[in-house]
C-alpha cells in the first residue's frame, strides 16, 4: 500500500522565509497526503555549514523521508551521503536527499527546475554566449541546465577563481571542448559586451537575497541586448532584476526555478506526480499574500 504520510525538511542558512514548505504542503493537501515540512535553519540552530552531515544523520534516525538542501550546504552534504544519482554526481552538488531503506541518496532538482523555468520564461532567448556569475552549488546546476538547453558557450565567473575553473573543467568534461570556460571578475565588462545581442547573464550567487542585499555587478554592464536570469527568489524582484529591466534587458525571476525544483523534489519524496501548474499558481498567491503584508506559513 502506498504511503499517505511524509516527514521532510529543508537544511540551509537564513531559510526561515522559504516558500518551500507551503509549496510542498499545498500540493500534498490536494493529493490527500499528510505532509509535514520542517525548517532546519543552521543559523537558528547555531550550527556551522559543515554540520550538515550531522543534521542529515539525525533526520534519517528520526524517520524523515527526505530533505531539501540549500545554500551553503549543497556541496558540503555530498560527503555524508550513501549514494548519488548520476546528475548530482556530474554536478557536484545536491539539493535533495531521499532516505531509501536506511540509505541517504542525493539528487539535484535545481538543474531540471532552472531548465523548465528558462524554457517557459525566456523561450526565444539567444544562447550563443552566456556569462554566469557564481560557481557554487546552484551555479553548477544552472550551468548544466543552460548547456543542456543548447548554449554555445558558458563562461563562469566567481569571486574564487579556482572554483570557477573547477566548474568550467567539469562542464567541459561533460559537454565537450569549447562549451565552457572560466574568467576572473575583471573580465565581466568584456564578456558581457561580447554576449550583447547573442546571449545573456545568469546570476547564481546569494547577492540580492534578503540577507545579502545589493547588486552583484555594476549596473553599467547591463545592456538592452542582454537577457538576465536570476536564481534568487527571495525577494522575487531582486535589485539586479529591477536594474536590468530598467536598462532594457529581458529578465527571468528565480520563482519559476523554485517552483519546478520543488515539484521535482515532491515527486522524489512521494513517488506521486505533482501538478506544476497549480504549484506555479500557489507561488504567485503566496508572493501576493506576502506583498499585502499578511503572514505566510
Amino acid at each position: 500500500m502506498a504511503k499517505d504520510s511524509y516527514l521532510v525538511g529543508l537544511i540551509g542558512a537564513g531559510i526561515g522565509p522559504s516558500l518551500s514548505p507551503a509549496l510542498h504542503q499545498r500540493e500534498a493537501d490536494r493529493q490527500g497526503l499528510r505532509y509535514l515540512y520542517r525548517i532546519l535553519d543552521i543559523d537558528v540552530l547555531g550550527r556551522a555549514p559543515e554540520a550538515v552531515g550531522d543534521l542529515v544523520r539525525a533526520a534519517r534516525d528520526l524517520g524523515y523521508d527526505g530533505l531539501n538542501i540549500t545554500h551553503p550546504c549543497k556541496q558540503l552534504v555530498m560527503d555524508h551521503l550513501d549514494a548519488l544519482d548520476a546528475r548530482a554526481e556530474a554536478l557536484g552538488a545536491v539539493n535533495t536527499v531521499v532516505f531509501e531503506n536506511g540509505r541517504a541518496v542525493g539528487h539535484n532538482t535545481d538543474v531540471t527546475g532552472f531548465a523548465a523555468s528558462f524554457a517557459r520564461g525566456l523561450p526565444d532567448a539567444p544562447l550563443e554566449r552566456v556569462v554566469q556569475l557564481g560557481a557554487g552549488g546552484a551555479g553548477a546546476a544552472v550551468a548544466h541546465a543552460v548547456l543542456t538547453l543548447g548554449a554555445g558557450r558558458v563562461t563562469v565567473v566567481d569571486a574564487l577563481p579556482e572554483r570557477a575553473a573547477a566548474l568550467a573543467d567539469s562542464l567541459v568534461r561533460h559537454f565537450g571542448p569549447g562549451r565552457a570556460g572560466a574568467a576572473t571578475v575583471d573580465r565581466l565588462p568584456a564578456l558581457l559586451g561580447e554576449a550583447d545581442g547573442c546571449g545573456g547573464l545568469v546570476h547564481a550567487t546569494p547577492t540580492g537575497m534578503a540577507a545579502h542585499p545589493g547588486l552583484p555587478l555594476s549596473a553599467e554592464l547591463l545592456h538592452p541586448g542582454l537577457w538576465v536570469a536570476e536564481v534568487v527568489y527571495r525577494p522575487l524582484r531582486t535589485e539586479l532584476l529591477r536594474v536590468a529591466h530598467s536598462r532594457g534587458c529581458a529578465v527571468l525571476p528565480g520563482g519559476g526555478m523554485a517552483v519546478f525544483q520543488a515539484a521535482d523534489a515532491f515527486r522524489l519524496f512521494t513517488g506521486r506526480e505533482p501538478d506544476s501548474g497549480r504549484m506555479l499558481a500557489d507561488f504567485a498567491e503566496l508572493v501576493g499574500v506576502e506583498r499585502s503584508g499578511s503572514a505566510v506559513g
